[in-house]
């Protein structure tokens, strides 16, 4: 079954060039998605060539909410929004008791405030046509704690708690709105945490004990195109009696239901 209800139409990424947001990107390109694609300057500088004719490209930090405003408006002057994909998202390692308030805050400034920021913005220009969909990127830790990841988890079960409230406000205008929360999947935000590749993929996939941290009953790490896929479905139509739903794409980490 081919997914429908991208052809002609248009899209907001955000966190989109790298990771599971430039994997979204191509999936919508190839959809036939009309794409504004978002990122910081920095990571704008470090795009792949082949990735630069598949989007309209802006730089935008999503914990300006002015700076979102504006992009999305930019975006709409071409005609309306009615796909949005939030997959900005930062990762700071530090024990609870040992990080700093300055950290504290900027992980909620990226991944609590800046998913606000931008889903309330899509919703806001979605809702008067009475149709849309939106899907935010948060992270299997939004539902089990971790060591040695700061405000992470928390910052991300904020997240999600946000989308599902936007979610039950936007139901009545006709926009849905989900999330996918994915488990440990080959990005730089992963693969930065490891010593070396080899021992990093395996100590993951195997969990551990010593820190708490189930394994993955699938045996493999995602890639940044399973978790794209997944979100992907779920801005389709065929996903349109769907909304306000948590899809955990971990592998079985979580052995959650």
């Amino acid at each position: 079954m081919k997914l429908t209800g991208f052809d002609g139409r248009r899209a907001f990424v955000t966190g989109a060039a790298g990771g599971i947001g430039l994997a979204a990107v191509r999936l919508l390109h190839e959809a036939g998605a009309m794409v504004t694609a978002t990122d910081l300057p920095a990571a704008l500088e470090t795009l792949p060539t082949d990735a630069t004719d598949l989007a309209r490209w802006e730089p935008l930090d999503v914990s300006d909410p002015e700076a979102v405003t504006k992009a999305i408006a930019r975006a709409e002057a071409g005609g309306p929004l009615t796909l949005g994909l939030h997959a900005a998202g930062a990762l700071f390692l530090s024990s609870m008791l040992e990080t700093p308030a300055e950290d504290w805050r900027r992980i909620f400034d990226i991944n609590t405030h800046g998913t606000f920021f931008v889903t309330q913005a899509l919703g806001r220009v979605m809702a008067p046509r009475g149709t849309g969909a939106i899907v935010a990127v948060a992270s299997n830790s939004a539902g089990i704690p971790r060591l040695g990841m700061g405000g992470y988890p928390a910052s991300k079960a904020a997240a999600a708690m946000a989308v599902r409230c936007l979610g039950l406000e936007l139901g009545q205008h006709g926009v849905r709105c989900n999330l996918v929360n994915p488990g440990s999947t080959l990005t730089p935000m992963q693969t930065g945490m490891w010593d070396d590749a080899e021992s990093g993929a395996a100590g993951v996939i195997r969990g551990s004990l010593d820190s708490f941290k189930s394994g993955i009953p699938l045996g493999k790490l995602a890639t940044p195109e399973d978790i794209a896929r997944a979100a992907i479905f779920l801005l389709s139509d065929e996903a349109g009696h769907i909304t306000m739903a948590d899809l955990y794409v971990d592998g079985g980490a979580t052995q959650r239901a």
